[in-house]
């Protein structure tokens, strides 16, 4: 849940609610609007082609749909599918790069001891 509050209010102070149910009221809103936000990412990306949803950036697309979308209730309704085509058109900025090649495989890693191994003693 942090990471959604952190961008999508900008990290400003969150929950300014104080009673358990605006909190409540306060916490879906900020989960529609995060679904909202990725509903969008992935009709950018099925708009281009081979562009899968995960290539998205999610920070930069989450700035300027948040801004393309709060000027959306004062478009009037006939011009909505114009807005709607334009911000799809938009959708190629914010494809991220593609992953450069690890130099070292992934590997569990042993987990730290807090105390030294006893030594297993030889018989003689």
């Amino acid at each position: 849940m942090c990471h959604y509050k952190q961008h999508l209010l900008q990290n400003e102070l969150t929950l300014r609610s104080r009673k358990p149910e605006l909190i409540r009221q306060e916490l879906w809103g900020v989960v529609l609007a995060y679904n909202l936000l990725r509903f969008m990412m992935a009709q950018m990306a099925y708009s281009l082609k081979n562009v899968e949803p995960y290539q998205i950036g999610f920070k930069q697309a989450a700035l300027y749909l948040t801004a393309q979308l709060s000027i959306l209730p004062a478009v009037a309704p006939g011009k909505v599918p114009k807005v709607m085509n334009e911000i799809l058109a938009m959708a190629e900025s914010f494809v991220l790069p593609a992953r450069r090649q690890r130099h070292y495989p992934r590997a569990v890693k042993k987990k730290p001891q807090r105390y030294p191994l006893r030594r297993p003693q030889k018989l003689n």
